[in-house]
Parts: C-alpha cells; sequence; structure tokens
C-alpha cells in the first residue's frame, strides 16, 4: 500500500468569514459579490451572516439566503421556489434554476431587486416561525 501524499490529500477548507471567501475571488466576481453582500446587510441589518456549506449565507430565524462564485458566473440562492415563482417576470433576464439566480459580474443583478428578495424571504421566516407558512 503506497503512502498518500500530502499533496494527495489536499481537502477543501472552508473559509472562515465572508471576508475570507470574497478574498480568495478574482476581482470581477469579488466586486459583484460584494455588492451583493451590502444589499443583502442593507435589506436585513439583523440577519447573521456566516459560512455555510463552504458559502456565504444569511441566518434571520433560518436561512434567508446565500451566495457564491464559479468558473463561469455566480449565483444568488434564494432558497425558495415560490418566491421565485412570484418572481418570475424580474428574474427573465437571468438564468434561473430551483430557488436560484445565475449572473455574471458583467450584468450583476440590481440592488433593489436583492432587497426586495431578501425583505420577502425575512417575511417567509417570520411567517414560518408563526406558523402560518407551511414548509
Amino acid at each position: 500500500m503506497k503512502k498518500a501524499t500530502k499533496k494527495a490529500i489536499k481537502k477543501s477548507v472552508s473559509p472562515a468569514d465572508v471576508d475570507e471567501y470574497l478574498s480568495g475571488l478574482p476581482t470581477a466576481q469579488r466586486r459583484a459579490l460584494a455588492k451583493l453582500r451590502k444589499a443583502i446587510k442593507a435589506a436585513a441589518p439583523k440577519a447573521q451572516e456566516c459560512i455555510s456549506w463552504r458559502m456565504p449565507a444569511y441566518k434571520y430565524l433560518g436561512f434567508l439566503v446565500f451566495f457564491a462564485a464559479f468558473k463561469n458566473h455566480c449565483s444568488f440562492f434564494v432558497a425558495s421556489t415560490s418566491l421565485m415563482k412570484k418572481l418570475g417576470k424580474e428574474l427573465s433576464p437571468y438564468e434561473t434554476s430551483g430557488g436560484t439566480i445565475h449572473f455574471t459580474p458583467e450584468k450583476p443583478l440590481p440592488a433593489t431587486l436583492v432587497k426586495k428578495i431578501v425583505k420577502a424571504r425575512i417575511k417567509e421566516n417570520e411567517l414560518r416561525k408563526m406558523g402560518r407558512l407551511r414548509k
């Protein structure tokens, strides 16, 4: 049996916080996601910022939204297919999949749309917390 080398065992390490996550990105993606982060924080000042599933996440009475950078795009994870359906027309300029919006640094999501989504997610979580919205 061969000994495993450090190179062969290389593990993917989760960033400690959102600043560390962003610092490891190419400039264009870092700038686009920093603007997204700013819009999320403006819409949800009480939300807790964290890293979950190795990507930036925001929690308020449960998870609100996530975002991440990939090789050819960035993603904004809305985590609500029902909200995505309600916003169908507004999301038509973007590629969507389930509860996710894909965008590029060259065509970022408008802050007004991000804030609208985050506020709607807050409302969903508040209603769920009160037992008025089923999962």
